[in-house]
């Protein structure tokens, strides 16, 4: 096959690809086709056999790449963490935002019943300051992210610590099932936090 014959099946086969697949092909470039079969549904099966972290030279990405993501994301959970830990859970359930300088939710004040986000920031002050049990309590949805906030913290620290990789691991998780998971909890823990609501 020549050169040009090449590059036109290399067009058409990318104009075959979903739009989404073609945005990240034309980010990651030649690294997408890797990183899209690690992030194919597998069987729960291939996280027990595979070991949880691997070095960071064998990573999906360049170990820059790698390295710069897990400083990000464990930036970021320190700073939340930090900002939170220096505020107390509101004793309402909701409204800990104001205390960051934040205006109160509209919701309550219009309509009288809580926005679907209401007492988010709540559960997460209480998980930062130890309450995990009374974080759910307070908005399931809410502590969840909280708790998966804290934990990918932990793990990008850690694997910057031990010269592991961050993103293998990352790649490697049932991505749309946690998303489908956490998408049906958010509506779930809405409906829950207007039965328990006292405004």
């Amino acid at each position: 096959m020549d050169e040009g014959s090449a590059s036109a099946c290399g067009y058409i086969n990318f104009c075959r690809q979903q739009p989404s697949d073609q945005l990240a092909a034309l980010v990651f470039g030649g690294q997408w086709t890797s990183l899209r079969a690690r992030m194919s549904p597998a069987p729960m099966s291939s996280l027990r056999k595979t070991p949880w972290t691997i070095p960071l030279s064998e990573g999906p990405v360049s170990p820059f790449a790698d390295r710069v993501t897990a400083v990000i994301v464990g930036s970021v959970a320190v700073a939340i963490g930090w900002s939170l830990s220096r505020v107390s859970p509101d004793g309402r359930g909701h409204g800990t935002h104001e205390q960051l300088g934040m205006d109160p939710c509209g919701w309550p004040l219009v309509y009288g019943i809580p926005c679907p986000t209401c007492g988010c920031t709540t559960a997460a002050t209480e998980l930062v300051h130890g309450n995990v049990f009374g974080a759910f309590v307070t908005q399931p949805f809410g502590a969840a992210i909280a708790l998966i906030g804290v934990l990918a913290g932990l793990h990008a620290w850690m694997c910057l610590l031990r010269g592991r990789s961050f993103v293998d691991v990352i790649v490697r998780l049932p991505f749309w099932r946690i998303v489908l998971a956490l998408f049906l909890l958010f509506f779930a823990a809405w409906g829950y936090k207007y039965l328990v609501w006292e405004g």
